[in-house]
This record gives C-alpha cells, sequence and structure tokens, in this order.
C-alpha cells in the first residue's frame, strides 16, 4: 500500500493540499468508527494471530493507526498532552526509522497484551484527545494523511483477519454469509477504445493525494483498448483446465520459478468449487470476478488469452473521470459503519470496487519526483523498486479512498490482498 506518513513537524509535502469536503471533524470520526466496527466480530484470540510476515494483527492495526494520531499529532501539537502508555511506541510503530526501534515485525502476533480492550481504550483515549486539533486548520493536511493512513489499514485488517482464518482447518467465518447463491450471466467482454496520444498523468483535482501521485506530467499512448469488465472465477478456471499452471511458455521466468517452488496451481482460497471468504467456505461464484491471484498469474493468464496487462498510464487514462464512486466495502449499501457482511467482489463495468488491477507498470518515480524530507519521503519513495502498480479499488478499500490518480503497488509474488485482472490489447 502507498503508506507516507509525516515526521514530527507538519510537513504536508508528501501529500497534495486538502480539500474542505468532506468536513474534516466527520470524517475523522467516520474513519475511526469504521476501524472498530470492523473488528466487532472477532474475539481477543482472532486480533492477536498473525499468520504471515506480511500481515499483521487485528489489534495491532488498531493500536499503529492510533499511534500515529498520538505520535505526529498529539505529541507534538496537542496542549499539555502525554503519551497514553510510553512503552507501547515501541510495539505499534511499523517501520519508521526516524521513531527510532521498534519490535520484529513478524513478532508483531506474539503480543498477547495489551488486550483489544486496551487497545480500544487507547482508541478512545486519542480520539477524543483529537477535538482540539481538529479545530484548527493548520492541521488539517496532516489530518487529512492520518485518515487515508488509517483508511490503507482498514482494507489491511480486513485481508489480514481473512488470512489468519484460513490457516484455521475449521474454516470459522467472520460474518455469517448471506445466504445468497452463485450470480449467473456474465456480460461478454467489451472493450473501451483509447485512440492513444499524449496524456497527462498525475493527480489533477483539488483534494487529498498521496506524493507518488504526482508530479502531473506527459506520457505518449499507442493506440489500446482496455477490458470493460474483470477476468471471472470461471474463466480462471478454463486457463487451469488448459494446462496454463503448467505451460512453461505463458510465464515469466521469475513467475514460472514461483509456481513450482510453492506449488501454485490455482488462485488463493481456492479449493474445487469453494473459496475461502470473510463467511468461511462459499461456493465460488463462476461469473464474479476472479480474486488473489500475483503478477505472475495475470501475465501468465494475460498471455494465455492473447492479451496483455494494462500500463498504469493507459488504465488512467480510460478511468479519468470514473472516480470510484461505487461503494466499497459498505454491506449496507449506504451506511459504510453496518459491516454486516463480507467484502466481496461482484463484477460489473466499474473500474472501481471489486479488485486491484494489476498493471505492467513498476512502481517508479514520475519525472521531476523529490521525496520529502524525513518519514514522508521515506515511506513512499525508497520502495520505489521491484513492484508493480495495481489501479482502482477493491472490495475491501474504504469508499472514497481510491482515484484514478492512486497508485498502489505490491511485489509480483504477493496475493493476499484483494487482487485481480483486467486486459488489455494493442489497436
Amino acid at each position: 500500500m502507498a503508506h507516507i506518513q509525516t515526521r514530527s513537524q507538519p510537513d504536508n509535502r508528501g501529500a497534495h493540499a486538502p480539500d474542505s469536503a468532506p468536513e474534516l471533524g466527520s470524517a475523522f470520526a467516520s474513519t475511526r468508527a469504521l476501524s472498530e466496527a470492523l473488528v466487532e466480530p472477532l474475539s481477543d484470540a482472532d486480533a492477536t494471530i498473525q499468520s504471515m510476515e506480511d500481515a499483521s494483527p487485528a489489534k495491532w492495526h488498531l493500536a499503529h493507526t492510533t499511534w500515529f494520531w498520538e505520535t505526529f499529532l498529539l505529541r507534538e501539537h496537542g496542549p499539555g498532552y502525554t503519551l497514553f502508555d510510553e512503552r507501547w511506541p515501541f510495539i505499534h510503530n511499523s517501520y519508521y526509522e526516524a521513531e527510532g526501534e521498534r519490535i520484529a515485525r513478524f513478532s508483531r502476533g506474539m503480543l498477547s497484551r495489551p488486550t483489544l480492550d486496551e487497545i480500544l481504550a487507547y482508541r478512545a483515549h486519542v480520539t477524543q484527545a483529537m477535538d482540539v486539533l481538529l479545530e484548527n486548520p493548520e492541521h488539517e493536511p496532516l489530518i487529512r494523511l492520518g485518515i487515508a493512513h488509517e483508511q490503507q489499514h482498514q482494507e489491511l485488517l480486513l485481508t489480514d483477519i481473512k488470512h489468519a482464518l484460513f490457516q484455521n482447518p475449521l474454516g470459522p467465518a467472520m460474518w455469517p454469509s448471506d445466504g445468497a447463491g452463485p450470480e449467473t450471466g456474465a456480460s461478454d467482454l467489451g472493450w473501451h477504445s483509447h485512440p492513444g496520444g499524449i496524456a497527462k498523468i498525475g493527480h489533477q483535482t483539488g483534494g487529498f493525494a498521496f506524493d507518488n501521485e504526482g508530479p502531473v506530467h506527459r506520457v505518449l499512448l499507442e493506440p489500446f483498448a482496455l477490458a470493460d469488465r474483470l477476468v471471472t472465477n470461471g474463466e480462471w478456471a478454463d486457463f487451469i483446465a488448459d494446462g496454463g499452471y503448467e505451460t512453461a511458455a505463458l510465464w515469466l521466468s521469475d513467475g514460472w520459478g514461483w509456481v513450482n517452488e510453492n506449488g501454485v496451481r490455482a488462485p488463493s482460497y481456492w479449493k474445487g468449487d469453494r473459496h475461502f471468504t470473510h463467511s468461511g467456505w462459499q461456493e465460488r461464484d463462476p461469473n464474479a470476478p476472479v480474486t488473489h491471484i500475483s503478477y505472475y498469474e495475470a501475465d501468465a493468464y494475460a498471455s494465455w488469452a492473447g492479451h496483455r496487462l494494462p500500463t498504469e498510464f493507459e488504465w488512467e487514462a480510460v478511468a479519468r473521470g470514473q472516480e470510484g464512486e461505487t461503494a466499497s466495502h459498505d454491506p449496507a449499501g449506504g451506511n459504510q459503519l453496518d459491516c454486516a457482511a463480507p467484502p466481496l467482489p461482484v463484477g460489473g463495468t466499474n473500474l472501481f470496487g471489486d479488485c486491484w488491477q494489476f498493471t505492467r507498470s513498476g512502481y517508479l518515480p514520475y519525472p521531476r519526483f523529490q521525496p520529502a524530507e524525513g518519514a514522508v519521503g521515506e515511506y513512499n519513495g525508497k520502495f520505489m523498486s521491484g513492484q508493480f502498480v495495481l489501479k482502482g479499488a477493491s472490495c475491501a478499500t474504504a469508499r472514497g479512498h481510491s482515484r484514478s490518480s492512486y497508485r498502489n503497488f505490491f511485489y509480483p509474488h504477493q496475493r493476499w490482498q484483494f487482487t485481480g485482472l483486467r486486459l488489455a490489447k494493442d489497436i
């Protein structure tokens, strides 16, 4: 994820200017409340486990996002504020060198204490203490950054707990299933044609954006077309049946090595005709978008289908103007705090809201990009190596968080996020 954070001074060079909507206090309160709503189905034990080094315990996400507010706002700007517990920054700092030593990442799952209830009390304390800073417009850029940061961790919380529950042979559910069976009638694949030419890329409107979304620059696009929907589970099953995972010619060399070293023969969470969800094991809808695939798998499928992955610039050129208004993790269809159903891709023609979509663009700086001083530059610029850009938003992304210029990024083997595939072709 595009994690950028700031050092103690309110240096907002890691983000573009904020806007006035939504109202700052309301945005802060709803973001904090959503994080807590997401863990309501979890026991203390559920919230403590860590299934792999890429993932973190649910209660650590709750505490780390609270540590952000305490460290970069309240500690420096809160009148008379003292730390909730002076021992806790060591265990709730993620990887900020400027903030000193911290617990090893994979040791987060060893922390039975503090308890979930204690962390919720910590959150309540910090949330209340933020009231005075929310009223001061001087702090708005840093608060907007903190809101975006917590939204990223909401998605990570959902994907990390899904991976953790998947390790349990009992297949436990976080939320009950709504009982709906597989849908039918996936649309035929259509295409958005683009004539090519000079395109302006990067964040170009008002509102918050991360520094890696700029500066705005021009790129030359050759004529291309972008698929109007994501690749489906049923289409992926055809790829498997046709020997897709056994045909070396379809794979990048690194991908072929990864497939064989790890015995990969299907997307994550697949077993027979079922897949694991936040509602436990469910029948897999063949018409829903395939998800939890790696870059290697996405590239191999595109080769098998006779097409290719889009570049991030092609994707953005088609998506501009579609700013992700489709609800993401909003099971009730209107109240973002009602988390009574699991995030699950459902399909459609919108570019946002089902799965993050791999592009074939390496995660690199745009022309004239300059990392900011301090932790802002450290936690975006230094990751610009060996990763690939993903565009759009997933069913677990907080609504309103993504935009056409947003650059998510992961390593090519990672697939525990809601990652999917949209094809492209030359015309």
